[in-house]
């Protein structure tokens, strides 16, 4: 259990466990179960999709949609977990990094520019969702979804967020 210290010295659970309260053991259980469960079958789909998918040599599963999982089933109620939020900032973010890629080439200035500019971009629009500001610098850096250009802002980042919004709505 992780604690803080409070004015009056005594240790308070920052992320209370399950066991830390017999009243509400049965509700941090569901509650672990959800987050358990609900991530589990989002990267198992997304797994499996894969599997179909790799003939092709393309892959649903990036990094990013893992953050997207710990969002929208550990913290379902934060402003980053709304649904407007995930889609206009994966879809920014990712054209942020082909569009600087495109430019710049790879390296450090691409990475640099397309980071900063997709952090402005949620600000500006009100739109902050943390996992899609790692889409730049995934783009940059994986050669083998180059060949993507634009679409990249759809697919995987986008296109997986609504199989995880669709996974999310049944748990």
């Amino acid at each position: 259990m992780i604690t803080s210290i409070s004015s009056s010295s005594s240790l308070t659970p920052l992320f209370p466990c399950s066991s830390s309260s017999s009243s509400s053991s049965s509700a941090s259980a569901l509650n672990d179960n959800f987050y358990f469960n609900g991530a589990f079958a989002a990267m198992a789909i997304l797994g499996k999709i894969d599997q179909m998918l790799a003939p092709k040599g393309i892959s649903m599963t990036i990094a990013p949609l893992g953050a997207v999982c710990a969002v929208l089933f550990a913290a379902p109620s934060s402003p980053a977990a709304k649904k407007y939020n995930m889609f206009m900032a994966q879809i920014g973010c990712a054209a942020f990094g082909v569009i600087a890629f495109s430019v710049f080439g790879p390296g450090w200035l691409a990475r640099s520019v397309s980071l900063a500019a997709s952090i402005a971009f949620m600000i500006y629009t009100r739109t902050m969702h943390p996992p899609a500001a790692s889409l730049p610098i995934l783009f940059i850096d994986a050669a083998k979804l180059h060949h993507l250009n634009l679409w990249y802002a759809l697919f995987p980042g986008a296109a997986g967020c609504i199989l995880l919004c669709l996974i999310g709505s049944k748990f």
